[in-house]
């Protein structure tokens, strides 16, 4: 049966990465437990596993934990026919309740909404925390031969105006009294937590900094900005920014940074972080906006700016301009395939089917 049944272009998007032939026999017969998988990157981290089963043979069996099994069954279809799938049920708020044995895990649980940072600091602090430590310990429990944290640009704050291309050794400032730094400042806090149970329990994590993810599989009402763009395109509305749009960032297609995770879950190094990004992809908002509206010309659509008095309500992090480097990644053997254009180009397409 086909990973993405419902979704072409996503499907197209899995094999295809798929036939890369990455170096993931280290995989092979074994048991890969993922959280947040009913999630962007988890749920594709999981389809594109079932895939190497179907296409190579590869005889994974994934643990998909999640918080509720009618979204699980709305993500994966086939739940209860797929052998290689097992459905794990818990909160990531609490100790990490699964029997079976473990080989690798893929922490993916996490808040991804700016709006909910600033509403819910607290919660977006502590869940973090707690269920991070309860992965860690649930890692250190089973012996794990791997773990990956999915972290975040957001460590890196605001970068200084001369900073150029950001290394893993480079941080810029974060307001630790904003609210808004709940995320940011949380991630920065449980990337330490990695290191140090790496250090005093040898539990084998590594972490993996994402630039901004998009692609096929994002829901037609997500509320990130990128999906905002493309539902204008679809939908023919102007693209309103409430920002003068200056900020520049790197972004990195789904399914590449699907196989960045694995690659940093096999290859990379106890300890160490990986930026995960297109280097080729750094744009400012306002740029990314006009290219939207250069992409879908039959919509007649164009930018607008609507720049509100109370901004910080919205939740968006000060204008910057941060381009991550990801050559520490290149030298495991990872390459991003999928520019800018081509990101949007299947981002809309999939939406299309999703609407």
């Amino acid at each position: 049966m086909l990973e993405s049944p419902d979704n072409e272009i996503l499907q197209e998007d899995i094999e295809q990465a798929v036939a890369q032939n990455l170096p993931f026999d280290e995989l092979k017969d074994s048991r890969v437990f993922v959280t947040g998988a009913t999630g962007l990157i988890g749920s594709q981290v999981i389809k594109f596993l079932l895939c190497l089963n179907r296409l190579k043979n590869m005889n994974i069996t994934v643990i998909a934990f999640a918080r509720s099994k009618e979204k699980a069954k709305k993500v994966f279809p086939y739940l209860e026919e797929e052998d290689h799938l097992t459905l794990a049920l818990g909160d990531i708020s609490n100790p990490v309740d699964y029997a079976g044995e473990v080989d690798y895990i893929l922490h993916g649980a996490s808040p991804t909404s700016s709006k909910y940072f600033v509403s819910n600091p607290v919660e977006t602090i502590t869940t973090a925390m707690d269920g991070t430590r309860y992965v860690l310990d649930f890692a250190k429990e089973k012996q794990v031969k791997g773990v990956v944290y999915l972290s975040s640009l957001e460590v890196y704050g605001t970068p200084a105006e001369d900073a150029g291309m950001i290394t893993e050794k480079d941080y810029g400032y974060i307001d630790p009294l904003s609210v808004r730094s709940s995320y940011s400042e949380g991630k920065r806090i449980i990337e330490c937590l990695c290191a140090s149970y790496a250090k005093e329990y040898n539990v084998p994590v590594k972490v993996a900094r994402l630039s901004q993810t998009f692609g096929a599989g994002v829901e037609y009402d997500d509320g990130r900005v990128f999906a905002e763009f493309a539902r204008c395109a679809i939908e023919g509305r102007n693209i309103v920014l409430h920002t003068e749009g200056k900020t520049v960032r790197s972004y990195c297609y789904t399914m590449d940074a699907v196989t960045a995770l694995l690659t940093i879950l096999i290859k990379g190094k106890t300890g160490e972080a990986y930026n995960v990004t297109n280097m080729d992809t750094a744009i400012s908002i306002y740029d990314m906006a006009k290219l939207v509206c250069e992409l879908q010309p039959e919509s007649g659509i164009s930018v607008e700016k609507d720049i509100p008095e109370d901004l910080a309500s919205f939740g968006y992090n000060p204008e910057m301009v941060i381009r991550l480097d990801a050559t520490r990644l290149q030298e495991l053997g990872w390459q991003a395939t999928v520019d800018m254009q081509g990101m949007y180009k299947r981002l809309i397409a999939s939406m299309k089917l999703e609407k």
